[in-house]
């Protein structure tokens, strides 16, 4: 449908189109899918996350259709989600076996396996490289490669949980969901009150901004969650699917990375004196999202008078997708409403001047 209201209709429409590939294009050099990929591989996740598709290859071509754009990233590959064909359902994934590549705990010095710091930007200086510019991809790639063939192999594990010693001697409060199917945001509307299995997929495709926002106001104290990160993990799940031919057999499908969280809080019952958890668990690597998600999990279980406790102000608002099309649309043509506000204001005015 053509922007009729606009100035020259259809044709203007085109010839913006036409400008909008000459800033796509204002180089002849390429950013190729896989490079986008690799190296901008934390905005990729963000905008799985968000868009609730595991697909880099897929995350990265919308990245690229809209010069970088997360929401209109979003937007896309969530639009393209809804045209696949759901064939089967994955069995349920115990996080507990998860092939970790990070994992630490700010609760705990020494945990069962230990800490392993992995890949993370955390205790970096935070300083302008400018020899970037000059860096040759081919030979740092082939030199990093070297490097890591040098060390001796470290064979990726499986750990245990540091909550489950916390559970075993009674200190941590369990949820407990009676095995019941979870809630399917994206085939059923949200219902307020909400069951929780809905609230963590809505925090986990909501805008990480959002989210982080909202966390930190808790944090300042316009909320009354201020946790301890119990234990941040970050590594790949296996996924498999029933045979279809037997009830009794599994087919392993493939793997997605993770990152996930676990926070500590006081509980509600103080008399009991047990610690609550916060759960956060989004795509790829994306440790302030899974936090934030974490601390607003637990923040809405309070139920105080604060925004971030507020389960249909923070559920309503977040999705990146129903925010940036709402904000979006208000530049479209609202000349009728407009005029009907410009008109009270002038019979107001009028009736004062009389």
């Amino acid at each position: 449908m053509a922007y009729i209201a606009v100035s020259g209709g259809k044709e203007a429409i085109e010839a913006s189109i036409q400008l909008l590939e000459f800033y796509k294009c204002g180089t002849e050099l390429d950013l190729e899918i896989e490079v986008i990929e690799n190296k901008l591989s934390l905005l990729v996740d963000r905008v799985m996350s968000e868009a609730g598709l595991y697909s880099k290859a897929y995350a990265a071509i919308a990245l690229k259709q809209c010069e970088g754009s997360v929401e209109e990233a979003v937007f896309i590959l969530r639009a393209y989600r809804s045209t696949l064909t759901r064939n089967h359902y994955t069995n349920v994934v115990d996080t507990n076996n998860m092939r970790i590549i990070r994992r630490i705990s700010a609760a705990f010095k020494d945990i069962q396996g230990g800490q392993l710091l992995g890949a993370t930007y955390d205790y970096t200086h935070r300083l302008m490289n400018f020899d970037i510019n000059q860096e040759n991809s081919t030979l740092k790639n082939s030199s990093i490669i070297s490097k890591l063939k040098k060390q001796e192999p470290i064979e990726l594990l499986s750990y245990p949980r540091v909550s489950q010693q916390l559970k075993k001697e009674g200190l941590i409060d369990e949820y407990s969901n009676n095995n019941q199917v979870p809630y399917d945001i994206t085939m059923k509307m949200l219902e307020f009150p909400t069951e929780r299995s809905a609230r963590l997929q809505t925090l986990t495709r909501a805008d990480t901004g959002f989210i982080s926002g909202l966390a930190y106001s808790s944090l300042r104290g316009f909320g009354q969650v201020h946790p301890t990160v119990g234990e941040l993990r970050c590594g790949y799940i296996s996924l498999y699917i029933d045979y279809p031919f037997n009830e009794n057999q599994s087919i392993y499908i493939g793997e997605v990375l993770i990152t996930e969280v676990e926070c500590f809080n006081t509980a509600d019952d103080k008399k009991q004196k047990k610690l609550a958890v916060g759960y956060g668990a989004v795509f790829g690597r994306n440790e302030n999202k899974a936090i934030s998600m974490a601390i607003i999990d637990r923040e809405l279980d309070n139920h105080g008078p604060y925004p971030a406790s507020n389960e249909e102000f923070v559920l309503m608002h977040g999705d990146s997708l129903e925010m940036n099309g709402f904000i979006s649309h208000l530049k479209l043509p609202h000349y009728i409403t407009f005029q009907s506000k410009l008109d009270v204001v002038r019979k107001t005015q009028g009736n004062s001047n009389e």
